[in-house]
């Protein structure tokens, strides 16, 4: 694994999300001076906050699957979730997902075996019950192939899958379980029930990708979100940047808040210095850089040409009285509300550049509302009682459909709103109060490649060594980290970069556990 080379005692890492906090803790646990820059006024980045008049919400990510990686980066600098002044409590969903389909079915997801498996045969049939338990095998022996020696590493070169002898022997693994075939096909052979596959499939859009063209070694992906577990943790996804954050300075470390990083200055390939909006600049050896890869050109970074994005969301977050939701057919922490149209929506969301990307026809929505898991989150006002809300709906990006957001955002929303409206959400048009919405514009204005917060697209050329390297050859001492570089897209593979960035400038190769995260049950 090539390194930075020379003298690594001063680190300046940019940008407090996940990627940022988990390398500042594994990078202070190895003995590093360490300053985190962060332009907001709070860490989490993607997984952060937003304020309402009187409350708080998640701005970003609502699931989490691996908890046991913020675990690991915790314990770099010894501390554990539950050490700090506030513990982080982090508890399993059950079930995990609601899903709701055009015909009014449900099926719920359970990390259990047993308790899916009667789920399935409740809803789908005993002999799709046996056929789910096939899945859920060939789906664990996908994840446990590639966790280590794909997702939990660092590549210098494609050539590292045969170079090393580990590496081959899963390459081998995944080549014999069908790895570089397409997920959507792999799980139609295994499933009959046409709703059924779609909850082990959907999940290729957090990759950037039609279940139908995502590689099936994505099947990592589903097999962590329906048999790992989904998590929530108490106070919200914030709970866990603020806790990362806190545990970094309390082992020493310096976070800088409402610090916009401007620039770096070189000397020859060696970054030396980190300047900053307030005119200050701070000397270093090695630079951790956690910006989007559609806004790391400032820094120096050329990016790769060509690079293709993902489709991107509209987000509304808000609240909504407890009083109205309670009506609503599914009471669910995460509800995913399935359109009858499937191929088709992957079409109008995940085009390529400039080949016609359009709004969903027959929109599938996620549905979040945390406080039914924490109830500390419900808010109380003089007229009654409110719940935290927030409603994604995918679209494409800017590449594919450069649309006037500006114009087009809020009656967008009211049209999705209408949409539930006819489902049996009834009041979600009237009483959902929209304090942010989040679109590919707002996107991209924060840098996003594309407008999207789903960063590079995970189709085959820029998959694994073939993603945007985490050590690009301009520079010998700047680390990138991110979902934009290895592993990828998503809460755990943000963890994960943060440490493989940490893990290029000390050196560190070994793998923080001997095995990846076991399934629940």
């Amino acid at each position: 694994m090539k390194t930075v080379a020379g003298p690594t005692d001063r680190v300046v890492v940019v940008g407090a999300g996940l990627s940022g906090l988990a390398a500042a803790l594994y990078l202070t646990g190895a003995g590093r001076s360490v300053t985190l820059l962060e332009r907001a006024d709070h860490p989490g980045g993607r997984v952060g906050r937003y304020r309402g008049p009187d409350y708080e919400i998640d701005n970003g990510a609502t699931v989490l699957t691996l908890p046991e990686l913020i675990t690991d980066a915790l314990a770099a600098v010894g501390r554990t979730p539950e050490s700090g002044p506030v513990p982080l409590r982090i508890h399993r969903l059950a079930p995990s997902y609601h899903a709701r389909f055009a015909d009014d079915s449900t099926i719920r997801v359970f990390a259990d075996p047993d308790a899916m498996a009667d789920e399935v045969a409740r809803t789908c049939g005993p002999a799709e019950a046996n056929r789910y338990r096939r899945l859920r095998d060939w789906l664990a022996r996908v994840y446990r192939a590639e966790f280590t020696e794909f997702m939990d590493t660092n590549f210098d070169s494609p050539l590292d899958m045969v170079r090393y002898p580990r590496k081959r022997a899963a390459l081998v693994d995944l080549v014999r379980l069908g790895g570089f075939g397409r997920l959507g096909p792999r799980v139609g052979r295994i499933l009959t029930d046409t709703r059924l596959a779609r909850l082990f499939t959907f999940q290729a859009l957090y990759a950037g990708m039609a279940p139908a063209d995502a590689l099936a070694v994505y099947g990592a992906i589903p097999h962590m979100d329906t048999s790992l577990g989904v998590y929530f943790p108490e106070g919200g996804m914030r709970a866990i940047a603020a806790t990362m954050g806190e545990a970094f300075t309390a082992a020493g470390g310096v976070l800088r808040l409402n610090t916009e990083v401007t620039g770096i200055d070189y000397e020859g390939r060696r970054a030396r210095r980190v300047r900053t909006a307030d005119g200050h600049a701070l000397d270093c050896d090695a630079v951790v850089l956690t910006a989007d890869i559609g806004s790391v050109e400032r820094f120096g970074v050329r990016p790769r040409r060509g690079l293709r994005a993902a489709p991107s969301a509209v987000v509304a977050h808000g609240t909504i009285p407890a009083e109205i939701a309670a009506t609503w057919p599914i009471q669910a922490h995460h509800t995913i509300d399935f359109g009858a149209a499937w191929d088709t929506t992957f079409d109008e969301i995940a085009a390529a550049p400039r080949r016609g990307g359009q709004l969903m026809r027959d929109p599938s929505l996620l549905l979040t509302r945390p406080a039914l898991t924490d109830p500390g989150l419900y808010i109380d006002r003089p007229d009654g009682r409110h719940e935290p809300f927030s409603l994604l709906a995918p679209c494409p990006n800017l590449e594919s459909a450069p649309l006037d957001w500006d114009r087009l955002a809020r009656p967008y929303l009211r049209e999705l709103l209408e949409v539930l409206e006819t489902r049996g959400y009834r009041g979600i048009a009237e009483h959902f109060t929209v304090d942010h919405l989040d679109t590919p514009r707002t996107w991209r204005a924060q840098g996003m490649i594309a407008g999207t917060p789903f960063s590079v697209a995970h189709i085959f050329r820029q998959t694994g060594p073939f993603r945007p390297r985490n050590f690009p050859k301009f520079s010998d001492n700047v680390v990138i980290a991110g979902c934009g570089t290895t592993p990828g897209v998503g809460v755990p593979t943000a963890l994960l970069s943060g440490k493989l960035a940490a893990n290029r400038i000390t050196g560190a190769t070994a793998v923080t556990r001997d095995e990846p995260p076991a399934p629940a049950g």
